[in-house]
């Protein structure tokens, strides 16, 4: 249940932020954790919706044509960064290897993304310099996307941490020596 409240705050994030909202979106962090917590066949079901939510902001919210090709890169990345969270965090979730997704998801998303863009869309030009000049305008939302991640990844991850180590439970072990 966890992981399906977090799933629609991925996409709330993710289409809301075109109403005005400074940015912030989940789906970073959901996605290392669906990869982390979840099975490859329970994987489907979150790349699903936020495809869906890619193409309902694409044609609703934008009213562009939606083209398969421009999405394909992010949709991979979807996938990736589920693998990740599934190498890194499926066996064993440590504060590094959670640093680790936390930094390499949002660095993987801003090189492809900015990479795609310069390649693909005609907005800079086909040099090193219009590279560079694609990259430096997208560190604004690596920034943001970092940030996004960072505090999803530590609420799914740390927040369990904490509830079990201060469940009473554990406390009523612990005072009576086990």
């Amino acid at each position: 249940m966890p992981a399906y409240l977090l799933l629609l705050v991925a996409v709330l994030s993710h289409v809301l932020p075109h109403a005005g909202w400074w940015n912030f979106a989940a789906v970073g962090g959901a996605l290392l954790y669906f990869g982390a917590r979840r099975s490859w066949r329970e994987m489907l079901a979150p790349l699903a919706v936020l495809m869906a939510a890619d193409y309902y902001l694409t044609v609703y919210a934008y009213h562009y044509p939606f083209h398969l090709s421009a999405y394909l890169p992010t949709w991979a990345w979807y996938m990736a960064a589920m693998a990740l969270g599934y190498i890194l965090l499926h066996s064993k979730t440590t504060f590094v290897r959670a640093g680790a997704a936390t930094l390499l998801g949002p660095t993987s998303f801003f090189l492809l993304s900015n990479y795609a863009v310069w390649a693909g869309s005609g907005m800079y030009p086909r040099t090193m310099s219009g590279l560079a000049t694609c990259y430096v305008a997208g560190l604004p939302f690596y920034r943001n996307d970092l940030v996004s991640t960072a505090i999803i990844v530590a609420l799914a991850f740390g927040v369990p941490v904490l509830v079990r180590r201060f469940s009473p439970a554990r406390q009523q072990m612990a005072l009576a020596g086990k």
